[in-house]
């Protein structure tokens, strides 16, 4: 039996707005059982996630590849729906995982993302999905993702995931539809440099950048009070980098030394309410097939 797992993913990092994203080792996993007479799919997601081809997955899966045969499959995932961090990613992700497997296709890993980044509409979280660390994207056409994958420093993130809902649609809606040209040179110019910075590894400048975005947390902070509780918390304590609103939020990301991480998760854990506090590392693999043998190892 075969089994695709597929990481969650933090996007922006602050200015990378729609085109920088990490791994993180939250997990979608989902094993192929068999063939069936129908789609079906069981999951851990509760009722309100489908299990037949309204289902997210299978209905990618169809819209990629109708022909593939219909299969039974089991999901389990670990990664937080609507919160920001690739839960819908990962599941088109798993979608064209198993498509390729099925079909023995054979796609190549750009190809992958560029059939993602189709359906999503931007790389941020759908590259790094696929190819594990951090990645650079960009969609210079609806065709063609031009990426680039960087060796992530030896560092951790902690996840504040506050107990609430913000779909990416209702933080869309609070962006402006345009930027001065002032600061919309701002912002690029702090979003090129915290790329360079995350290249070169300094990440004492790198966390400095991400907390100066001008392309969408000044209009989203207002959604997430959590952002901006976390900086003020967090401000001078020892190993922390900087913090930002992953992806379209209300998860904020905080990137510390690895040697200070269990501190900063146990000072926020005993200052915030009505959240859940995640130590991650960088997942480095991306999506990729195991071999299992029965379900129990799915647990």
């Amino acid at each position: 039996m075969q089994r695709v797992i597929v990481p969650a993913t933090s996007a922006n990092l602050g200015p990378g707005f729609d085109s920088v994203g990490v791994a993180v080792d939250l997990y979608l996993r989902v094993d192929i059982i068999g063939p069936s007479q129908e789609w079906e799919i069981r999951h851990n997601l509760g009722d309100d996630v489908p299990t037949d081809e309204n289902n997210l997955l299978i209905k990618t899966i169809l819209d990629l590849a109708p022909q593939t045969p219909p299969q039974q499959l089991y999901m389990h995932s670990q990664i937080p729906i609507t919160r920001g961090l690739g839960s819908s990613s990962s599941a088109i992700v798993a979608a064209i995982e198993i498509v390729d497997y099925l079909n023995q296709f054979q796609w190549s890993l750009s190809h992958k993302i560029n059939l993602a980044n189709k359906i999503e509409g931007h790389p941020d979280n759908i590259a790094p999905c696929l190819a594990g660390g951090l990645v650079i994207g960009v969609a210079i056409s609806s065709e063609e993702v031009i990426w680039s994958k960087e060796v992530f420093p030896n560092t951790r993130l902690i996840a504040t995931v506050p107990h609430y809902h913000l779909s990416t649609k209702k933080a869309r809606e609070v962006l402006p539809d345009r930027l001065s040209y002032a600061d919309a040179v701002r912002a690029n110019g702090m979003g090129n440099v915290l790329v360079s910075k995350l290249m070169e590894g300094n990440l004492d400048d790198a966390g400095r950048l991400m907390e100066q975005d001008y392309f969408h947390e000044p209009y989203r902070k207002s959604l997430v009070p959590e952002l901006e509780q976390v900086r003020q918390l967090l401000k001078g304590v020892p190993g922390v980098y900087g913090s930002y609103l992953s992806g379209a939020g209300p998860t904020v990301m905080t990137m510390v030394q690895a040697s200070h991480s269990q501190e900063v998760k146990d000072l926020l854990e005993a200052s915030l309410e009505e959240v859940s506090l995640y130590d991650l590392a960088i997942d480095d693999k991306g999506s990729r097939f195991e071999d299992v043998k029965t379900l129990d190892e799915f647990e």
